[in-house]
């Protein structure tokens, strides 16, 4: 009997999935566990291996075109068994952009109500819904798969309109502002889409404060020289670690958030949760956006260990092959773009965390030391901070003790 090739969910909140490569065609044989076709999401192209062996046939879902999450999307027979027609599969030619990952922690409008079919939601959703007479399709869902919950319902009974925003400009509007040939139209992509929304949503539900601090480098570029100097040397003779900047940063962020405890909070809407562990987010640069890949228990790991595991997630987000489990979740995230020479900027904070640093480049400036100016090296770091979780007390403490960490590079180390 055929077996079906289902279109999995890489991501918790994954409503579609948008197939951007087959390895295989109709009629090819093929072997249980090779790689089938690709899922592109806003993170990664996950590549999805076969079920099982045989003859992979009736590909329903095309290069290109996104189907709803558990749908076939093509099969596999046994050789010489009859080849039945498949069902007609729910696709769509136009890039969809998957839903947001957890680290939105943000409701999603039910899927099935946009098919036209009644919206998933509890017994206890329908039923407080009637007493008000709110409409199931236009309460957006925070359970899985967008399913309407309780509390879904109460928030929308108690909402008030909101006003209505100007329409967005449409591409051919925006064009007949320009000399026709003057540009080149460039396509939004699902990253760019996914980034699109989630920054708009922060920086209009988001109530941000920023903190700024300056650091004095000298103590840490010496320590950063002395022990990139005496690292033990591998095959060839090479070293085993080289630490940059940015690996001291991170090990300082950790730290500060574990002294700091109220700062190590995400937000979750009618709670707060406090997270034991620093996991730490660090922004990485790659073409067409960005990803933020997330450091495990910072303050459990040595900064050689920080090195070599932040040089690997920054390969795999530069070659989009992170995994779910190495892009969500996150207590803070960096954003550092010294090497591009910015001294200071402020970032968005990527909701559901509560804080985000951004660093700038190092400078030399003289400053005054017993009245008289000493040449130092220092760095300008913007802590972004969201006042339903984090106060401007809490906000100024964790950047102090992110400075002290910083200047003193040994307290991270004790």
């Amino acid at each position: 009997m055929a077996v079906e090739v289902i279109l999995p969910r890489v991501d918790m909140d994954m409503a579609t999935g948008k197939i951007s490569k087959w390895h295989h065609k109709d009629g090819d044989k093929v072997a249980k566990g090779a790689a089938l076709f690709e899922i592109e999401t806003d993170k990664a192209a996950m590549e999805i291996d076969a079920p099982a062996d045989g003859i992979l046939r009736n590909i329903v879902v095309s290069e290109g075109c996104t189907a709803p999450v558990g749908s076939a999307v093509a099969w596999i027979y046994a050789e010489g068994e009859a080849v039945s027609a498949p069902a007609p599969a729910k696709v769509a030619a136009a890039p969809v952009a998957p839903a947001a990952t957890p680290a939105a922690a943000a409701p999603v409008a039910s899927a099935p109500a946009a098919n036209g079919e009644a919206p998933r939601a509890t017994p206890l959703a329908r039923r407080m819904a009637r007493q008000a007479g709110l409409t199931l399709s236009a309460i957006a869902g925070s359970g899985p798969r967008g399913r309407i919950v309780a509390a879904d319902v109460r928030g929308a009974g108690e909402a008030k309109p909101a006003p209505v925003a100007a329409p967005a400009p449409s591409t051919g509007s925006v064009q007949n502002l320009h000399v026709p040939g003057s540009f080149e139209v460039i396509p939004v992509d699902g990253m760019r889409r996914t980034i699109a929304a989630r920054l708009t949503e922060s920086k209009q539900t988001v109530p941000h404060f920023y903190l700024s601090v300056t650091c004095t480098l000298d103590t840490l570029l010496a320590t950063r020289e002395r022990l990139n100097a005496s690292a033990p040397k591998g095959a060839g003779g090479k070293p085993l670690w080289k630490l940059s900047i940015n690996d001291f940063i991170i090990k300082a962020m950790g730290a500060a958030l574990q002294k700091v405890p109220a700062a190590n909070v995400t937000w979750a809407g009618d709670s707060i949760l406090r997270h034991k562990s620093s996991d730490v987010g660090v922004a990485v640069a790659v073409e067409g956006g960005l990803f933020t890949p997330v450091l495990r228990a910072v303050e459990t790991k040595t900064l050689a260990a920080i090195s070599a595991e932040m040089k690997e997630l920054a390969a795999k987000s530069r070659a989009r092959k992170l995994q779910p489990s190495e892009y969500q979740g996150g207590t803070t995230a960096i954003s550092n773009l010294g090497m591009y020479g910015i001294e200071q900027f402020t970032a968005i904070i990527n909701p559901p965390q509560a804080t985000i640093l951004a660093v700038g480049t190092a400078v030399e400036r003289f400053v005054p030391v017993n009245g008289q100016p000493v040449l130092a090296t220092q760095m300008t770091a913007t802590l972004s901070c969201d006042h339903r979780a984090v106060d401007g007390a809490v906000g100024a403490e964790l950047l102090q003790a992110f400075r002290s960490l910083i200047e003193e590079p040994l307290l991270m180390l004790a």
